[in-house]
């Protein structure tokens, strides 16, 4: 039944600032029975291990181990967050033929050690590492999926709800598209309470105001670029967001996420991993959904996914994946 609480097992491969950051969430929330680490550099793994059951009188007892692809044996889902770190001014695009070529020993390996079990892809340029994951693990589309723009959506729920003065959990809206340049923001369903924002008046009196909402969605897109040059990495959001993703699944809540997986016609989309809001539960994915988009948002969201053909067409083309 959704909700309930299940004996579970996760896997991590990498445990750099993404991965960590996801497995203290994890071991916070109590979600999982075992935590499985995996890195290449093994001391790493085993550090985090230490570090983290050295917190284990403060919260729900699990068991977390450091360990190599085999023990991910039995794993409800592996979480992928091995790569190469985005540099400061580089684009997540730009990424691609490093963290390919990391993915050709790593997402085999986690195949045939766990092939019943959901791949979960952080690595970035997400969507078209997705693809390749996809493509590589042999397995089900519907078991291999990227965390997409989970992300995008919930910075940009949290900025407009700073704009209005809202609880961030009281705005809806979703970005889709590439978890990247080319995203864009759902402006013509995007709501607080079912009023939407064009006839929306927070207690404040702040209204509609088309310019300072464009600036919101700029800020949601280039927030990472931000983040990097500031403090290096981005790690403790999207450590939740993945935690959110991987309790959908465990638990089978049937939750609604943008998570990037296989478009199979969606908009005219097909053969290519991009987000849109998508059921995800512990069969992985249940069913991406269709919202009643705008022609121009359409468009957008046909022309974002066109960006990753050609990104994944000249990575063919360059003969790195």
């Amino acid at each position: 039944m959704p909700g309930m609480d299940r004996k579970s097992k996760v896997g991590l491969v990498g445990t750099g600032m993404v991965g960590a950051s996801f497995a203290y969430a994890l071991m916070q929330r109590g979600l999982a029975n075992e935590l499985v680490l995996v890195d290449a550099n093994r001391g790493r793994a085993e550090g985090e291990e230490m570090d983290l059951n050295h917190g284990m009188p403060f919260v729900r007892p699990m068991q977390i181990m450091a360990g190599d692809y085999a023990d991910l044996a039995g794993a409800a889902v592996t979480v992928v967050t091995a790569g190469a770190a985005q540099r400061p001014g580089e684009t997540r695009l730009q990424l691609l033929a490093r963290n390919a070529a990391i993915f050709r020993e790593v997402i085999p390996a986690i195949a045939q050690s766990n092939p019943h079990g959901i791949i979960l892809i952080a690595t970035n340029p997400v969507d078209i590492m997705t693809q390749l994951a996809v493509e590589m693990s042999g397995l089900d589309a519907r078991h291999v999926f990227g965390s997409g723009t989970i992300l995008d959506s919930a910075r940009f729920r949290y900025l407009l709800a700073e704009h209005y003065a809202l609880d961030p959990r009281s705005v809806h809206a979703y970005i889709i598209g590439e978890h990247g340049d080319s995203e864009l923001a759902v402006w013509s369903l995007a709501n607080i309470a079912g009023v939407r924002l064009r006839d929306f008046k927070s207690a404040t009196g702040k209204g509609y105001d088309e310019g300072a909402l464009q600036r919101i969605f700029e800020q949601t897109r280039d927030a990472a670029y931000a983040i990097i040059e500031r403090k290096g990495a981005t790690y403790y959001a999207i450590g939740l967001g993945l935690l959110t993703i991987v309790e959908a699944i465990v638990r089978d809540q049937h939750t609604v996420l943008t998570v990037s997986s296989v478009m199979t016609g969606q908009y005219g989309v097909s053969d290519m991993c991009i987000s849109l809001p998508t059921i995800v539960g512990a069969d992985g994915i249940e069913e991406v959904l269709e919202p009643s988009l705008s022609r121009e948002e359409v468009e957008q969201f046909r022309h974002s996914a066109a960006v990753l053909k050609q990104s994944l067409a000249q990575l063919r083309t360059g003969g790195q994946a």
